[in-house]
């Protein structure tokens, strides 16, 4: 359980400014909230404005729970949920989900009923895809690392079968592997204007890191570093503003010895690459979304409890 206490003053301490750029992002009477706790571990916020309701998974718990925005009200979306973890909406509103156990990638469709779009490539089964977004053309992108097929904590224990990947399903069904050489592919978002993807790569050493690859119709290149955490801190999921800002569930790398003391939290950073914020929580944040009625509600999935902070920008559409 959060052992979070809310700031009675203004402006929250709990926001740090690193860089003068962030004030204008800061709104000065808002604070940080939890809306829930009592999570094993809380991944994949989605926001569903039609509903007003946002929906986290509950990995370790098996679960995907609801936060009903109008009554606070907190409830069960899906359980059993086959450990999923991250989630999104397609372009038709549709939800989209990676799930660890069933090592595949869904969708939802209107009537609930369950489509799957991914669950082999070339035969071989997939490793237990993670983090999940919809580019504008309708294809559908996924990180695939092993996480959840080394215990039964996220899964089941199981082969690895394929290397660690980035996978696009094409607007037509196909699945295609594009990136093999990152270590643990994890978080990925677009650019507002999609023109750039940035990836995670959480095993990467001596630093985590976030790659940016230059995106178009579908294909990547230009390979280059976009972020590096510097040391003991480590990225997890994240999300992009309409300013293209990023938006970083970061913690501790789990590294012996490595003091989680100020890592804790979201990490802000502007386009060109410099920290501009720490939002400090008591608890390792692991992914953010945007929601609300102006997408201007950020909403922070970290650890046993979900967070929330209305801020002075919109999430990307």
């Amino acid at each position: 359980m959060s052992d979070f206490i809310p700031s009675l003053r203004y402006p929250d301490p709990a926001i740090e400014v690193l860089d003068e750029r962030f004030l204008q992002l800061r709104l000065f009477s808002a604070s940080v909230e939890c809306i829930v706790t009592g999570l094993r571990w809380a991944e994949g916020p989605v926001w569903f404005g039609d509903g007003r309701y946002l929906l986290v998974s509950d990995i370790p718990n098996n679960r995907v729970i609801r936060w009903d925005e109008a009554s606070g009200a907190v409830s069960d979306f899906r359980n059993p949920s086959n450990n999923a973890n991250g989630n999104f909406r397609d372009r038709q509103g549709r939800l989209l989900t990676c799930e660890h156990l069933t090592r595949r990638v869904t969708r939802t469709e209107y009537d609930g009923r369950i489509t799957v779009l991914a669950d082999r490539h070339e035969g071989k089964r997939l490793n237990s895809p993670n983090d999940i977004v919809c580019a504008k053309d309708g294809s559908i992108w996924f990180t695939d690392p092993s996480f959840g097929i080394h215990g039964y904590w996220e899964g089941e224990p199981a082969e690895q079968e394929l290397p660690h990947a980035v996978y696009r399903i094409a607007p037509d069904g196909k699945l295609q592997q594009l990136i093999i050489d990152l270590n643990a592919p994890n978080g990925l978002a677009f650019s507002p204007d999609e023109s750039v993807l940035y990836v995670v790569e959480s095993r990467a050493t001596p630093h985590r890191l976030i790659w940016a690859y230059d995106h178009r119709d579908g294909k990547l290149s230009n390979k280059r570093v976009a972020l590096d955490a510097n040391g003991p801190g480590a990225f997890d999921g994240f999300r992009v503003d309409v300013a293209g800002n990023l938006w970083c569930g970061f913690g501790s790398n789990g590294a012996p010895g490595a003091d989680p003391e100020g890592l804790d939290g979201v990490r802000v950073f502007a386009p060109d690459g410099t920290a501009i914020a720490h939002i400090h929580l008591p608890e390792r944040c692991a992914n953010v979304c945007f929601g609300g009625k102006h997408r201007n509600r950020l909403f922070m999935a970290a650890s046993h409890s979900v967070y929330a902070l209305y801020v002075n920008t919109q999430g990307a559409a």
